[in-house]
């Protein structure tokens, strides 16, 4: 079946097996994150679940059920995305990567196919009816306080929005951007945008103040999954996220106007929030919130999101997850990004064989790196890189090793480095951008990192003694044991 939208997704995950429906009342209020963490924290990432009766605050039943952990798992992520394997995807990049304009009429003529294929991921703007307008409520009918967000953990500020997908707009380009943002729950028509300073809704934010001007927000709750990925991706700035989901989706992604902001959103979104920030007014206070470094995130300042319209579907299903410590469904997101941008990092950097980031790392404090090295300093040259690579500028430990190490077995990859690393030889510090959350910093948003170089270290490196092979048994004696195992009475698990 076409997956288009949130519910063909549950219903999709439900005849496969993956998905649970919690038909009890559940409250919104600690209750679901119990449940969905302990599913999330299972062998293979639990089940997805369905809370067909979440309980709001008000101790009434909210009519829209919340999913949650619907991407938690690889068999999951791969089926949102329409692959086999996540390395699929990064295959199709890499084969549109490697497109060269040939010299010949012929070659070019060949070209066209393919070129047709990539206009057809441009989303579409249709003027008919769309099903996440079925209701529409505007002025003081727009009440989000209906909706059943999640407060998460017990020290959280409030309750949270965590799976809007938020539409901003440049002022100087009119490129959309769409990002995946949390978003606290103040007011019936009022919430906080917890936009972090190096996401592009920030610039976007940040511009509109400069020029005095109302800033247009949209936040989308539940879209086809190839749109709801797209949204946690870390893509380039000009890149429109709309425009990548149907390249991953291979179709454009339907999109219709708000009925009060100059946005577009996905026709076939469960809700739609429309609002907009007014930047001559003060910043609100957002937080605490229990964050996905597994630590609370302190309260901070953040711009006010007035609220002018809600429009949902009939019966429309409200998207959430949770973040806190790893590993949880936000694992299984960020697995698919390392798999799916590795040809995006090969283009500038064609020595990178593979990259990981390990659960406990949770995406930015720790990233192994594989290389195929052939000169002295290409490990540091690598890691200064990758320190200049969009959001891997973030990162605070890199590990590279060599190329024939495993780095998606990070027991593998910590022996290999363990035991090659001199500590002051091999280990730089260097100072730079760090993520928002990191309450260790030694300031806000900036700090330092470091860089172990792992690789087998070259005679113009410094190193003068042999270097020693890994222990391995010989192919024939493996072979003579394989064709004595079955006689030999030993059983292994």
């Amino acid at each position: 079946m076409s997956i288009d939208s949130l519910r063909d997704f549950v219903t999709a995950l439900e005849e496969r097996g993956e998905l649970v429906r919690v038909r009890e009342d559940i409250s919104t209020r600690l209750e679901i994150t119990e449940i969905a963490d302990r599913c999330m924290k299972s062998p293979g990432g639990g089940p997805g679940l369905l809370f067909e009766h979440p309980v709001l605050p008000d101790s009434s039943v909210s009519e829209f059920p919340v999913g949650i952990n619907l991407f938690g798992s690889d068999a999951r992520i791969c089926m949102a995305l329409g692959v086999n394997n996540l390395d699929d995807v990064g295959a199709r990049i890499t084969e549109m990567l490697r497109a060269q304009v040939p010299e010949s009429i012929a070659g070019k003529l060949q070209m066209l196919p393919k070129l047709a294929e990539m206009a057809s991921f441009v989303p579409r703007v249709s003027n008919s009816a769309p099903p996440c307008q079925q209701v529409i409520r505007r002025g003081t009918a727009a009440n989000v306080l209906m909706l059943p967000h999640l407060w998460c953990w017990p020290q959280d500020g409030g309750r949270y929005i965590t799976w809007g997908m938020v539409v901003t707009r440049d002022p100087r380009t009119r490129g959309r951007n769409v990002g995946l943002y949390r978003v606290e729950v103040q007011g019936a028509r009022e919430l906080a945008m917890h936009w972090q300073r190096h996401k592009v809704g920030a610039d976007h934010w940040r511009q509109m103040a400069e020029r005095g001007e109302r800033m247009p927000v949209a936040i989308v709750l539940g879209a086809d999954p190839a749109s709801m990925y797209a949204a946690s991706a870390p893509l380039p700035p000009t890149l429109d996220e709309f425009l990548f989901a149907g390249f991953l989706r291979r179709a454009p992604v339907q999109l219709t106007r708000c009925v009060t902001c100059d946005l577009e959103v996905p026709a076939e979104a469960e809700m739609v929030i429309e609002g907009y920030i007014d930047p001559a007014e003060p910043l609100v206070t957002e937080g605490p919130f229990g964050d996905h470094t597994g630590f609370y995130s302190l309260a901070d300042l953040y711009p006010r999101v007035h609220v002018t319209a809600v429009t949902h579907r009939h019966g429309a299903i409200y998207p959430a997850t949770i973040v806190g410590r790893p590993p949880m469904e936000d694992y299984y997101l960020g697995h698919a990004t390392e798999r799916i941008f590795l040809p995006l990092l090969r283009l500038t950097m064609p020595e990178i064989v593979d990259y990981h980031m390990p659960s406990y790392g949770i995406f930015h404090n720790l990233v192994f790196v594989s290389i195929d090295k052939q000169y002295p300093g290409q490990a540091w040259k690598v890691m200064n890189g990758l320190w200049g690579a969009g959001l891997m500028s973030l990162a605070k430990v890199l590990v590279v090793v060599d190329k024939w190490v495993n780095v998606r077995n990070p027991d593998e990859a910590w022996w290999v480095a363990l035991n090659h690393i001199d500590p002051e030889r091999d280990t730089r510090f260097t100072l730079g951008p760090i993520d928002v959350l990191d309450h260790a910093s030694r300031a806000f948003t900036f700090g330092s990192k470091m860089g172990i170089d792992a690789t087998t270290k070259l005679p113009e490196e410094g190193f003068q003694r042999p270097w020693p092979d890994v222990i391995a048994m010989s192919e024939d004696v493996k072979k003579l044991v394989d064709a004595k195992w079955a006689s030999l009475g030993i059983r292994l698990p």
